[in-house]
Order: C-alpha cells, then structure tokens, then sequence
C-alpha cells in the first residue's frame, strides 16, 4: 500500500478530508503536525510531532522515520506545513515544490522580486521596516496604495489607504498585527516588514491549479463577485466557471504560468490570485498548497472525484492531465465577521439551506468564541455551499442563503 505524508497544521475538516480521500483509493495516509497546537496524538496513529517554524530540523524527524518506514509522497496543506514538506521531501527524493520556490511564496517582497525580475507586469512596490516612522515612509508612496505583511495569507493585515493621514493609521495597525503572539510564533524574518504597493483597479480572481515539471494546469478559475476595493479585502464569495471572456481568461492563465516559472514551483497544488483590468492580468501572490479549509467542497471533477483524492493521486505520480471539473457551476460563500464580540449563536440556517441550488450551510464558528473581522482576524463564521446551471444561478443561491441566517454575537464575554 502507498503510504503518503500529509502535513498539516490540524487535524480539522480539510486533514480529515485528505484521510477519507486516501482511504477511499486505499493509500495510506501519515499526518505529521505541530503538536503544540493539537492534540498529541489525534488520530490515533502515532502521527510525526514536528514544529513548522523549525522547517529543516522537522524535516529530518521525517528523514528518520522515512528510514524505517516507506513514504511514497508528500502532500501539505495550509502556508505553515509548506516549507517542512519543501525540505522533507527534498531530503527523501520526492517530488514537491523546492524550498527556494515555497519560500518566495511565502514573502511577498521576495515573490514580486520574482515576478520583476521575469517581465510580469508589476504595480508600484517597497518594503518598510515595521518600526519605520509612518510619516517618514508615506511621503516615499504613490497613492491610492495597499499596505500588508510580508508573511500573511489571507488578506489579513491589507489595508488600503487613499492619501497620508490613512497611510499613517494603516501602518501602524499592522505594526500591532505583526507584535501578536500568534504572528511572532512564526519565527519568520518577514514578520519584521510592512510592504507598501500602489493599488491595482480591477475584478479579482483566485486560480485553483496543479503544476507538474514546472507546468501548470488550470483546474478551476474562480471569479470573486463582490467588490474588494478596500479599505480591507476580505473574501466572501468564489463562484466557478468565470464568467469573464475566454481571451482574458487565457490572459490570467498565461499570466500564472509565468508567475510559477518565475518562482520556480515545480510539482503540487498551486492557489493563485490575480486581478484584472484594461491593462490586462496582474499576479498578486501564489501559494504552494490548494484552497485552504472547507473551500475545496466547491470543487467537483469527473467521476466525483474530490480535489483531496485529485492532489494526493498526482502526489504519488499519476498522470492527472486529463481530468476536468464537473460541468456544473458551483461556489462557497465564506462567511464573514461583520463585527468583533463573542459568537452567541446562529438562527435560521434550516431555511438557508432549502433556498434552491444549496448543498450546505456549515457553521464553523464555536459557541463563546471570540470573533475578530479582518483586517487583524484570520477566520469565517462558517461556509455556504451551491451547485447549479449557471454561475449566475449558484452566486444568487449564495445570496439569498446567506440573507436568511442571522448571527448572534455580543460585545462582551459572558463570564460563568
């Protein structure tokens, strides 16, 4: 049996997607995670504890185990694992993105280097300091501009400011953002800067996609309807196919293989994001991993194969140039935080479901949870699920379902 390791940092919904995946193809599956995040040994089969911001030194923790116990492949999901699996699978001669490659993706300063370097077309870009004097560094930017950290996903931290008492207020919140315990645990030098890019106009579109030699296949471009203009840009709904013309999709696809050769990604998972407008395609960052979390539900491809079965076959070598997406449209709705407080509770999502072309309404958030919208937040309170005809059917579908929920979330922390 092909055993393939999977590095993830919890053993929530989209690792136990991978599990059931493997075992419906009968592969086995190795979890190695960072064990002071979870629990110490979550499913019961003695799963690798390692420590992701120690990359290389987990690395050879799997090199050792990898001596007494075969492993065929190596998958990682989320941006964390990313660069452990780049070494371990460097170290045990499997196929993977390299290390140089996941690191570039994961430092937005490095990445548009990359990119500028190939000819991509590029906005205005520098790096500060995070404890440069904001007055100081605003009169060096173009305006209207967008700040954000180095090392973050997920739009959190991306901020927009439209002139210097903006440019001031932004560059100092993220400078607390980048102080939080959570973000320093990282141990990553980009943590330390704060890079400052002129505004990109345009609809945005994420690319879901998988490179093998260094060549990409698309799998699915998804377009973001709703307007991310700012001041934040937080995700909400990603519907596929793209309703945009055929030639400016080809634009954004030509666009990503040059980005991928630039960073020198080779072979695995790739999530992209790009805007578009009347100059054409612009890269903003690719990730070496899929779609994180329960967005990969979306995806459908022949035979009803799911993404996870999809990344771990062409893990292991198989030869994945053929398959294509379902034929029907179909989308997530991530739901957003409207306001800080703590998560009381959620009616009407019986009704939400039963709105026509709904799979599901999933409810992530925990009861007393302390909810934090972007730009310092890094979650949703929960995930909407549609399939039908058209795009347009599925994007209304998500629409309406999400307009029948209502959350309940207070200011203060109830104290029992």
């Amino acid at each position: 049996m092909a055993r393939v390791l999977l590095l993830s940092n919890t053993t929530g919904y989209q690792a136990n997607a991978f599990k059931a995946a493997a075992e419906r193809i009968g592969v086995e599956i190795v979890l190695a995670s960072d064990r002071c995040h979870v629990l110490e040994d979550p499913w019961g089969d003695g799963a690798i504890p390692v420590r992701f911001q120690e990359p290389q030194q987990s690395a050879e923790k799997i090199a050792d185990f990898a001596r007494r116990y075969s492993i065929d492949a190596v998958v990682a999901i989320g941006d964390a694992p990313t660069m452990t699996a780049a070494f371990a699978a460097e170290r045990l001669g499997l196929s993977f993105h390299p290390p140089h490659a996941v690191d570039a993706c994961r430092n937005k300063w490095i990445a548009r280097e990359r990119f500028k370097a190939t000819g991509l077309r590029m906005p205005w870009y520098k790096r500060f300091p995070a404890d440069e004097d904001p007055a100081i560094a605003s009169a060096e930017v173009p305006f209207p501009c967008v700040l954000k950290p180095l090392g973050l996903s997920a739009s959190r931290g991306v901020i927009r400011a439209n002139d210097k008492h903006e440019f001031n207020a932004a560059f100092k919140r993220i400078e607390l953002l980048l102080a939080a315990a959570d973000v320093r645990s990282s141990k990553q030098d980009s943590t330390q800067w704060i890079q400052v890019e002129s505004y990109i106009p345009g609809s945005e579109f994420a690319l879901e996609g998988l490179v093998t030699e260094g060549r990409l296949k698309v799998l699915a471009l998804f377009d973001k309807p709703d307007p991310l203009e700012g001041p934040y840009f937080e995700e909400t709904i990603y519907v596929t196919p793209s309703r945009l013309l055929s030639r400016d999709q080809h634009a954004i696809f030509g666009c990503a293989q040059s980005a991928i050769s630039a960073l020198g990604l080779q072979h695995g998972p790739v999530h992209a994001e790009f805007r578009f407008n009347e100059k054409g395609a612009w890269v903003l960052e690719v990730a070496a991993r899929p779609i994180g979390g329960l967005c990969a539900k979306s995806l459908r491809f022949e035979t009803e194969m799911a993404l996870e079965e999809l990344i771990i076959r062409h893990a292991l070598g198989e030869d994945m140039s053929e398959i294509r997406r379902e034929n029907a449209a179909s989308g997530v709705m991530m739901i957003p935080i409207p306001a800080a407080g703590v998560y009381e509770g959620v009616e009407n999502v019986a009704q939400a479901e039963k709105v026509k072309g709904i799979e599901s309404v999933e409810i992530t958030a925990k009861l007393q949870q302390k909810l934090v919208p972007l730009p310092e937040g890094a979650s949703y309170l929960g995930f909407i699920f549609a399939r039908g005809t058209t795009p347009e059917f599925v994007e209304e579908a998500l629409r309406e379902a999400h307009s029948k929920l209502q959350f309940q979330i207070s200011a203060e922390l109830k104290v029992v």
